[in-house]
């Protein structure tokens, strides 16, 4: 067999390479061939008894007739896998041992999540900020994705992936701070991006991103996160961003304009960028500024103003699935547009609701239009598992 190295990834997918020649778990549907290659990796450096493979891999099985052979039968072919990478891989890296199994000690084995370990302990023990960032760097950098993803129904691998995921966000958190301190901009946004795919609902995180972005002068970009950040958490938890994340919003969207301009130029920049029928759709943070806003004009002019509530739930108001109830979300927000006027306004103000202010809409018009609305989308949708509900109410001057 070849003198070199087998490279094993178990942060991510799972593969195993030898050489130019790798095998991974995308290519194969053996669940318990995998788990079993991946146990005996990663406790690499003992000898695992028969009894503690046979409880691993059956688990969860009520039934395991003669579970020595069904375990002879696996670790054959985990051998017949390995030797995919070299003529007797198998056999010489997995040894039958003392009544259990071990991997060779002889042969040089490299494990990303062993590697990623190293760096996050070296880089809590080193004695200087800039020892203590590169390797803190090096481990991050080995981190794809959480531990054996494949395999995260696994009560074993589950465990481990959520003690590294935890040690994965400490450290990018860490270093995000670092990187700001010594205005390393673009790494940081990097980081960020790349830390956000694997914990996707992290606001520290976000407003890290969000505040680099800034810095960098990416206004555009800033806005464009804090709108998908926004959608996530109000359709996922029913809540806006943190006020630190909506400031770092509000400031992005102030006019980049430093010196004096002609009033003509402010105009073009006030210009609506695409004319749309039906309302406008805003962030709900922007609804409670138009909302002050109209509520001091028909202190003085007394016009009529409504703001109206519609409701989205399952049948007989139960919860829908998640995904149904995205769909309906993102299917209600176009019917409320077009059936809408342009000088209504309509945001999505919790995970199930949005608000509507009708401009110049009496209480019976009002409840009109919002009949309108749910009729329209159960025209458009009629085997939607949606119940839509509403609520009507005046706007209250000053209020």
């Amino acid at each position: 067999m070849k003198k070199e190295e087998f490279k094993v990834q178990m942060l991510g997918s799972f593969s195993v390479q030898l050489g130019e020649k790798k095998i991974d778990d995308s290519t194969s549907r053996t669940r318990k061939v995998w788990l079993l290659l991946a146990y005996l990796l990663y406790h690499k450096g003992r000898t695992i008894s028969q009894k503690e493979l046979i409880d691993l891999l059956w688990e969860d099985d009520e039934e395991k007739d003669n579970p020595q052979n069904a375990l002879r039968t696996t670790f054959h072919r985990v051998r017949t896998l390995l030797n995919k990478l070299d003529e007797n891989a198998g056999h010489n890296l997995i040894l039958h041992q003392g009544g259990g199994y071990i991997v060779s000690p002889e042969i040089e084995v490299s494990i990303d999540v062993r590697e990623f370990d190293k760096f996050c302990k070296e880089g809590d023990a080193a004695d200087t900020d800039e020892k203590k960032l590169e390797c803190w760097l090096e481990a991050i950098s080995l981190y794809n994705d959480d531990f054996l993803v494949k395999l995260s129904a696994e009560s074993w691998s589950r465990s481990v992936a959520l003690h590294y995921h935890e040690i994965y966000i400490n450290i990018v958190k860490d270093t995000l701070a670092m990187l700001e301190e010594r205005q390393r901009r673009q790494e940081a946004v990097d980081i960020c991006n790349k830390a956000l795919k694997i914990e996707p609902y992290s606001e520290e995180v976000y407003l890290h991103l969000m505040t680099n972005l800034l810095a960098m002068g990416e206004r555009r970009e800033v806005i464009s996160t804090y709108e998908k950040i926004s959608k996530i958490f109000l359709a996922d938890f029913g809540v806006l961003p943190s006020e630190e994340i909506r400031n770092i919003y509000y400031e992005a969207i102030k006019t980049s304009n430093e010196k004096a301009v002609p009033m003509e130029v402010v105009q073009e920049q006030l210009k609506e960028t695409e004319a749309l029928s039906g309302a406008l759709v805003c962030e709900y943070d922007f609804f409670k500024v138009l909302h002050y806003s109209t509520a001091r004009l028909i202190e003085r002019t007394g016009a009529a103003v409504h703001i109206c509530m519609i409701n989205v739930a399952g049948e007989h108001g139960k919860a829908l699935s998640k995904r149904s109830h995205n769909t309906v979300m993102e299917n209600l927000q176009e019917q409320i547009r077009i059936n809408l006027r342009r000088g209504d306004v309509v945001s999505q103000c919790s995970s199930s609701q949005f608000i509507i202010m009708l401009h110049l809409a009496n209480y019976e018009n009002s409840c009109m239009v919002c009949d309108r609305i749910i009729k329209s989308f159960k025209r458009q949708y009629p085997h939607s598992p949606a119940e839509l509900t509403y609520t009507v109410k005046p706007l209250e001057p000053g209020a």
